[in-house]
């Protein structure tokens, strides 16, 4: 570029940067620091090595840990029946008679919990519930007149724009950080799709709100990716959408209550779409189904793809989970499910999910067996198979299937292996020897067979590609 005498270059004109003074002068009164304290249990040997490592610092004039002029040995403070462990995180007020939002892991197992607003009060708080799969708690402090947050719409946020944390970083409290929204919808909870960014947080920040420019808390800042242990550029946090109304629920009543259907739900890949004739790979395969579940007594199989939830589109199995947990247990719901090459809509009444165990299966066998023979079609892929013995088939609960006596070529590069029960080939259910030899045979030969698996109580998609 060639400039005239005296003419001075283009500069570009700067874009204002985010100005979060006011914002912090709004929301930061809200923000609070919580300090817990458990008492930890030890047996008569954990204590007796404690004051045995004790005696050892003293000997060598090492500072004794955690202990302070004037406590006992043990580490606790004169009052306590034995040492403590001690937490610092964050929180923020909802309320102005001082209800307290925070995570759930702040406050888990805390014999004694201390909230400290920015007016330096400390007042002891109590727990009215704690929600682990969600990670978020309500605690109660007695006052009136708290500054309180304004909440926003976690679903409006947008990538790219500017958030700020506020929070008590390794205790520092009422500390300010700002990023931008780096993404939404990151399945890294067990339940709530989780808001990623790029503000700085660190031990102690947990439980405390995540601001936009408008001053509104879209989240509670809860998690960090890191191979270290402190901050390392990814940040996660609670969409205050689903948080309130945990949150909710835990003032109702002190627990959340969910949806239960009784499925081992898995991510479909786009081989597998494509093999059984889905299309794209959308919706939550059913790897297995929990014996007397309101799946198993619907007629929900293990091989199904479920595609919808009440016409709510089903992408992958975490929003299976998601959509099923947000129903009141004893309504009724509608899936979609994908079974066989055909679409069809099993109606569910939904239970209670109360975490119980999953029951074991059985694996008898009655040692009586109708091998294929060695020149059947599957031979040539390296299968052996013979039809399930009818008390193992009764205690199973199967319409179809054959046991896999061996596998090897094809089928052994394929995954299946010795006991593995083959339920369906390409869509086709088979209950005998003779059933799976026959739709074997009519296999195009130019590509892989789609078969239903079962192995324990597992169900899932096997691709058998024949070898060229």
């Amino acid at each position: 570029m060639t400039l005239a005498l005296g003419q001075a270059p283009a500069v570009a004109q700067p874009r204002d940067l985010p100005d979060f003074s006011e914002v912090v002068e709004r929301v930061g009164p809200a923000v609070v620091n919580i300090r817990t304290a458990e008492k930890i249990k030890m047996n008569e040997g954990q204590a007796e090595m404690n004051e045995q490592m004790q005696e050892f610092f003293r000997r060598f004039g090492i500072p004794v840990p955690n202990q302070r002029r004037g406590a006992p040995r043990g580490g606790g403070t004169p009052d306590d029946d034995g040492p403590m462990r001690r937490g610092v995180g964050s929180g923020f007020i909802l309320t102005a008679d001082g209800y307290v939002l925070t995570n759930a892991h702040v406050v888990q197992g805390a014999d004694e919990v201390i909230v400290t607003l920015t007016d330096k009060r400390e007042l002891k708080a109590k727990l009215i519930g704690a929600d682990q799969r969600s990670d978020v708690a309500v605690v109660k402090v007695e006052a009136t007149g708290l500054p309180v947050v304004k909440v926003g719409d976690s679903n409006k946020a947008k990538v790219g724009e500017w958030v700020m944390a506020i929070g008590s970083p390794f205790g520092l409290e009422n500390t300010v950080t700002a990023g931008i929204v780096s993404a939404k919808q990151r399945d890294t909870g067990d339940l709530l799709p989780l808001i990623q960014t790029d503000v700085a947080i660190n031990p102690g920040n947990s439980g405390g709100p995540l601001v936009n420019l408008r001053g509104e808390v879209i989240g509670i800042n809860s998690q960090i990716y890191s191979q270290s242990g402190g901050y390392m550029g990814i940040s996660f946090a609670i969409p205050i959408a689903d948080a309130i109304r945990v949150a909710d629920e835990l003032r109702a009543g002190g627990r959340v209550v969910r949806g239960y259907l009784g499925v081992l739900p898995d991510d479909i890949t786009k081989e597998i779409a494509e093999a059984i004739g889905l299309g794209k790979p959308q919706g939550a395969v059913i790897r297995s189904v929990v014996a007397g579940s309101p799946a198993e007594k619907a007629g929900v199989e293990g091989g199904d793809v479920v595609t919808k939830v009440d016409g709510k589109i089903v992408e992958r199995a975490a929003d299976l989970r998601r959509l099923v947990a947000a129903v009141k247990p004893g309504a009724k719901t509608t899936l979609t499910v994908f079974r066989r090459g055909a679409t069809k809509d099993i109606v569910v009444t939904i239970g209670e999910d109360e975490r119980s165990k999953k029951p074991g299966s059985s694996d008898s066998d009655d040692g009586s067996k109708d091998e294929a023979p060695a020149n059947a079609p599957s031979a040539a892929l390296g299968l052996k198979v013979s039809d399930v013995p009818e008390a193992q088939r009764k205690d199973l609960k199967l319409k179809s299937g054959v046991k896999v006596d061996s596998a090897t070529g094809a089928a052994a590069r394929a995954g299946l292996r010795e006991g593995d029960l083959i339920l369906s080939v390409d869509n086709v259910e088979v209950a005998t020897v003779k059933a799976f030899q026959a739709q074997i045979a009519k296999a195009d030969k130019n590509k892989a067979i789609n078969l239903v698996v079962r192995r324990d109580d597992v169900t899932s998609f096997v691709l058998l590609k024949p070898a060229r």
